[in-house]
């Protein structure tokens, strides 16, 4: 019979590590770090963004290489977060706003949805199988009286770099 503490333990940090890969990749978006963006997902990914995009993961990598560069600015969101798990499987959900700054800084796009992911834990690390992007709605504005210029760049040359490591 296993020890209750132990199970919590153990789901608790399975949720956090999936928590973590969550942030991981809102971080590639956010830096245009492909590679960190691929490291999300498994090899033989789904990656459902409707509209968007529909390919594996490591091919929506390439795709955000191509379409982010031109604007200026992203700011990935997440929040209500819920993972259920069952061994090395897991379900998620966790909604996402996106703010895109365009190329001539003076409109931003604001979007808003949900990841539903399905993760499996391949040699220790959780990872996407499967990801559908549900869009709820989106917006854009004409950025009147911005104050301050954007600050650090959307690259590995970031010093959050430096900070918290090249992962």
């Amino acid at each position: 019979m296993s020890d209750p503490t132990d199970d919590l333990l153990a789901t608790l940090l399975a949720k956090q590590a999936i928590t973590e890969q969550l942030h991981a990749y809102c971080r590639g978006m956010d830096r245009i770090d492909l590679d960190l963006t691929r490291s999300v997902f498994t090899a033989d990914s789904v990656a459902d963004y409707g509209a968007m995009y529909s390919g594996s993961g490591y091919g929506f990598a390439d795709f955000i290489g191509e379409v982010h560069p031109p604007m200026q600015t992203h700011s990935h969101h997440l929040s209500n977060v819920t993972i259920s798990l069952a061994g090395d499987r897991a379900g998620s959900e966790a909604y996402v706003i996106v703010r895109l700054r365009t190329g001539d800084g003076r409109t931003d796009l604001v979007s808003h949805g949900r990841y539903v992911d399905r993760w499996r834990r391949e040699d220790g690390t959780w990872r996407i199988f499967h990801r559908r992007y549900l869009h709820t709605l989106d917006y854009s504005e004409p950025v009147t009286n911005a104050m301050f210029g954007t600050a650090g760049t959307r690259d590995r040359e970031d010093p959050s770099y430096d900070v918290l490591g090249d992962p």
